[in-house]
């Protein structure tokens, strides 16, 4: 087919439904001559889930239009991304990643022949890559890496540094891969404009970047595998897909984040051409829309009904995963995939309950290991006032109902008015080693929810539960036992570590690995933040 495609002819396949690209005069000038090379990476971390098939469907059009594609598996890039694999699961990941992807694009009947995967691990530790890497760091500011991975890479205020590397790895993977385009989300965004400044500074030409608009989740966010409530994996049954979908964000009328009708338009359209909504006759009968803008029209009007719609949603998607899902079930896969992904085991618990989920043992010991150091407690706020000699930090002094309250550093200033301190109850870190700030020992560290931006910066202190008093400590839901370090070791990184995995949920309660922060009183949480860090 592509043979017998024009220059035009390809360009539209290639960029159809596509939220932007970057350097199209380039794909022009390369369409008059030959075939483009493309790529496109994904870190092998949690399992793929269904939005997924929009970059299959994308890569279906780039194969039909006679592009040289190549999947990265990105294990390393998984590693480096706060450790999202283990390193001893990373050979697991990658082979199950490459073998749920063939089999997505086999049940959108993709042609594979011309299709090439390739292992991160199997070039990125070579030698030229490693010099190419050493080359990068010598001329990127802490300032451009941090910013160019900021949608992808999860953010923290202390920073690994391989979370800096990662944005550099991806720019190097389009010159060692020898592509003339990388294609990723609109969240890749800031990588690729990092790798257009970059790659130059090397000596190497600037790629052409292609941007798939990111499709919405269950919740109306972005759909995550870290999130399970955002996500229909591929392997999840026909039934499961149903009560899903039943519980999605869907508001009549609301097309804003809306992930059925993102679903629609970026994946059932591409592949089907059409969609069929299935309903009772006293509703309205069955009705098929070839036209994705009358189906979005519709249902703005409220002339389609959410439960219609998703119920024809999950038509569609039990459809797309039955062939995935028959690949799977063959003892290989099967065991790979309880291999890739170990998860928790139901056994009876002490109280004699069946069905309850304990951890694998390395994971329990780990998890147990974190969430037992950390000695936060709820204290009052008895005074605060501005720093003598900083602008950007507050004074504050806590009482944690010990025999003196404690001088706390703060950089809320701001950020947070000063009377919306004084008196008030917080949420502290308290075994921390004291460390000097512009002259005055900080003793512990206020924890406040926290969303950034380029432009912004939102902080709000947690709030603790109702009832609460001085001293009360914190705990992570189902550690209450565990006793915390009377003071954590710097050289460790134990605060540094928790972090990445302390976070305001949907619903403002604190959490950590998803198990909430509380105390004999009741739960952690933040007033108005919601889906962002704790810090």
């Amino acid at each position: 087919m592509a043979d017998s495609l024009t220059p035009a002819e390809k360009k539209n396949l290639i960029s159809r439904n596509l939220q932007e690209i970057l350097g199209e005069d380039k794909i022009d000038e390369i369409l008059k001559t030959r075939n483009l090379k493309i790529y496109w990476g994904t870190a092998t971390t949690g399992k793929p889930h269904i939005a997924y098939f929009v970059a299959m469907c994308k890569i279906g059009d780039f194969l039909k239009a006679g592009c040289e594609v190549t999947i990265l598996l990105a294990d390393l890039h998984a590693y480096l991304d706060n450790m999202k694999a283990p390193w001893d699961l990373l050979t697991l990941r990658t082979e199950y990643y490459k073998e749920i992807l063939t089999a997505m694009l086999k049940s959108i009947n993709v042609p594979i022949e011309k299709l090439k995967f390739v292992k991160g691990t199997d070039f990125q530790l070579g030698r030229d890559y490693t010099l190419d890497s050493y080359r990068l760091a010598t001329l990127v500011t802490e300032h451009d890496a941090k910013k160019a991975g900021a949608e992808v890479v999860k953010q923290v205020d202390h920073p690994l540094i391989s979370g800096l590397i990662y944005p550099g790895l991806q720019a190097l993977d389009e010159e060692h891969l020898k592509v003339d385009a990388q294609f990723g989300g609109v969240d890749q965004r800031k990588i690729f404009t990092y790798a257009e400044k970059y790659l130059p500074a090397l000596g190497y030409a600037k790629r052409a970047h292609l941007m798939n608009p990111m499709v919405p989740g269950l919740t109306g966010t972005k759909m995550s595998s870290s999130e399970a409530d955002s996500k229909i994996d591929l392997l999840d049954t026909p039934s499961l897909v149903k009560k899903k979908l039943k519980k999605a964000f869907c508001e009549p009328g609301n097309i804003t984040n809306n992930g059925l009708l993102s679903f629609i338009k970026f994946v059932a359209y591409p592949i089907f051409n059409e969609f069929s909504v299935l309903r009772k006759e006293e509703f309205g009968g069955n009705k098929t829309y070839t036209d994705y803008e009358e189906l979005e029209k519709e249902f703005a009007s409220e002339g389609l009904h959410p439960g219609d719609l998703k119920n024809s949603v999950a038509e569609v998607i039990n459809k797309l995963l039955a062939p995935v899902i028959d690949a799977f079930n063959q003892p290989r896969l099967l065991k790979l995939s309880a291999e890739a992904y170990p998860v928790a085991k139901a056994v009876k618990s002490k109280g004699g309950k069946k069905g309850q989920q304990q951890q694998q043992p390395a994971a329990a010991a780990a998890a147990e290991a974190l969430a037992s150091k950390l000695d936060i407690r709820i204290g009052k706020i008895i005074k605060a006032e501005k720093h003598p000699d900083a602008d950007s930090l507050y004074l504050e002094t806590i009482d944690f109902g010990e025999e003196q309250p404690r001088t706390v550093v703060s950089g809320l200033a701001g950020l947070v008015p000063l009377d919306h301190l004084q008196d008030r109850m917080v949420v502290c870190l308290c075994n921390l080693k004291p460390q000097k700030m512009r002259g005055i020992q900080s003793c512990a560290m206020l924890l406040c929810g926290s969303s950034k931006t380029d432009d912004s910066k939102v902080v709000e202190p947690l709030s603790p539960p109702e009832g609460s008093v001085v001293g009360d400590r914190v705990f992570v839901e189902g550690f209450e036992s565990c006793k915390p370090d009377e003071r954590l070791n710097p050289r460790k990184k134990i605060w540094e570590k928790a972090q990445v995995d302390l976070l305001v949920n949907k619903d403002g309660e604190a959490t950590w690995t998803n198990k909430t922060l509380m105390t004999s009183k009741g739960k952690v949480t933040s007033p108005s933040l919601r889906n962002v860090a704790i810090s």
